[in-house]
């Protein structure tokens, strides 16, 4: 999420090279991102080459922002400031 927080969108590949995991394993993760409404999947071809794209969507967006609001909240807790 955060990955497609700072860009307009990435390909399956770019994203599978950015988190270093299996095609596998991104493709579950995105479905489920898919299913929740917090990306948006785009297939297209290049050519002959199937091409997939994510993008996050505004409801990914809040999501993500209030996960990073609770998770600043958290810090400052237990640093105690």
């Amino acid at each position: 999420m955060s990955g497609l927080a700072v860009n307009d969108s990435l390909t399956f590949n770019d994203l599978k090279e950015l988190l270093e995991i299996t095609d596998g394993n991104l493709s579950v993760h995105a479905r489920k991102l898919e299913e929740a409404g917090y990306v948006d999947c785009m297939k297209s071809f290049e050519g002959r080459v199937p091409k997939t794209r994510f993008r996050l969507t505004e409801v990914g967006r809040k999501a993500l922002e209030d996960y990073l609001d609770g998770m600043e909240s958290l810090i400052r807790t237990t640093r105690g400031a």
